[in-house]
């Protein structure tokens, strides 16, 4: 058994280490790889657009010194312009767009058509339900006519018709009693002439009830009952009529086109819509007479305004046109989230050159009362004269940075005076970098 143990041994030529193959090597490389990327493409990003430091000042208005009652700029917010009353006109009836009228930005009247659609299965029906009402109008007029001389005159004939036959059943059944008596004929012959005289009597009893009915007219009933059938046939007509009307769209106010959402051949409908289903509404329109400024005041600032407060309305698009506002809806709760109260300005000398969704700025104004007059002094805004890079300031507007195009004035111990482009309560940032961009995301520096 030793001999035999010692000749047990492990051939240590034939132990072989196993590789990995080729393709798991290259996967596993590549996911590393991809990782690496992933990670430097992250850091790049979060250092392409990481939030800039900057010093910002709080933009004070002050008075111009004018005589008399003065105003000045408690609160500056940003928002956007809305129509106060923006009507998707929708269709009342389903239906196939045949014709519409307007475009994108026309302006419209009250009662204008806008869209038709197509009206043939409307027409169809309206022309069944005035066919049943003459019918039954025509029935009803028959029933209070009652019956003409020429159907009583034929229904007295007739019962006088079955009287005669009547006498007649009745001489034939006495002349056979008597045959029957005097055993000439059969019992038979008695029975069967006793039942025709009892047919006949039968029939000259019906024929008189219908003379009579003939002769006294309808029941009052059946005139009640045609008369509720054409109080249903004209509510058909009535329903009709107004589904064929429903066809033709018209404008229900004055106002401008903002969006046209359907084509000749598209189909309109009153229910849910898809995607790319049947439309749900034809045009959108709103009267731009009637525009107003949406905010979202912070809470900290909410108690700075009132009803009905004054504020001065600018838009980025033209910054040198200022339009008159007051505050005409306050949200009666808030925005837990956003921490914010919404607020609705009135702009009350609207013109052409403002749009909805336009950004706009409002300043809100504290005004004071003199002598029963109430006027407003415009604002004397001075900033430090390293923020003015190139004739435009910088402003922080929801961590981003707004370049803003400003005219300045002269240098006062105070500082820059500027003449337009900024109202008081801004957020300026105080010596830009020169790779300060507009839009680049900033951040208010500590202390």
């Amino acid at each position: 058994m030793d001999a035999d143990l010692k000749s047990l041994r492990i051939d240590k030529s034939l132990k072989s280490d196993p590789q990995p193959s080729r393709w798991a090597v290259r996967w596993i490389i590549a996911g590393v790889l991809l990782f690496l990327l992933l990670g430097a493409a992250r850091f790049t990003y979060e250092w392409m657009n990481r939030a800039v430091e900057v010093h910002v000042l709080r933009v004070v208005a002050a008075s111009s010194g004018a005589a008399g009652p003065s105003a000045r700029v408690i609160l500056n917010a940003t928002g956007y312009i809305i129509a106060a009353h923006k009507i998707q006109l929708a269709s009342k009836v389903i239906g196939k767009v045949a014709w519409i009228g307007v475009e994108k930005g026309d302006r419209v009247r009250k009662g204008q058509v806008i869209v038709r659609l197509e009206d043939d299965e409307y027409r169809a029906q309206l022309q069944q339900a005035r066919g049943q009402l003459v019918t039954l109008e025509a029935r009803l007029q028959e029933l209070l006519n009652g019956s003409r001389p020429e159907e009583i005159a034929v229904a007295r004939a007739n019962v006088e018709q079955a009287r005669a036959e009547l006498e007649n059943a009745r001489v034939n059944l006495e002349r056979v009693r008597r045959l029957t008596e005097e055993n000439v004929v059969s019992r038979q012959a008695y029975d069967d002439a006793k039942a025709r005289y009892d047919a006949q009597a039968a029939r000259v009893n019906s024929l008189e009830k219908t003379y009579e009915m003939v002769r006294i007219g309808p029941r009052q009933e059946q005139i009640d009952q045609v008369r509720g059938q054409i109080v249903q046939a004209r509510g058909s007509v009535a329903f009709f009529e107004t589904q064929l009307s429903n066809t033709v769209i018209r404008a229900p106010v004055d106002g401008t086109i903002l969006e046209r959402v359907v084509e000749v051949g598209e189909f309109v409908t009153t229910s849910f819509v898809g995607e790319r289903g049947a439309k749900g509404f034809v045009v959108s329109m709103a009267d731009l007479r009637d525009l107003q400024v949406e905010l979202d005041i912070n809470q900290n600032d909410f108690a700075k305004l009132a009803p009905r407060q004054k504020a001065i309305v600018t838009t980025d698009a033209y910054p040198d046109r200022k339009y008159d506002g007051a505050i005409e809806e306050i949200s009666p709760e808030a925005n837990r989230h956003k921490a914010t109260v919404q607020v609705k300005v009135q702009i009350l000398n609207p013109d052409d050159y403002l749009r909805p969704e336009m950004n706009a700025s409002v300043a809100f104004i504290s005004e004071e009362q003199q002598g029963g007059q109430v006027s407003s002094a415009k604002p004397v805004i001075f900033v430090p004269v390293s923020s003015v890079k190139d004739g435009a300031v910088f402003l922080v507007l929801n961590g981003r940075a707004v370049r803003r195009p400003v005219r300045s004035g002269g240098t006062t111990p105070q500082g820059l005076r500027i003449e337009d482009g900024l109202i008081g309560g801004e957020d300026l940032i105080v010596d830009p970098s020169a790779e300060l961009k507009d839009g680049d995301r900033v951040k208010p520096r500590q202390g």
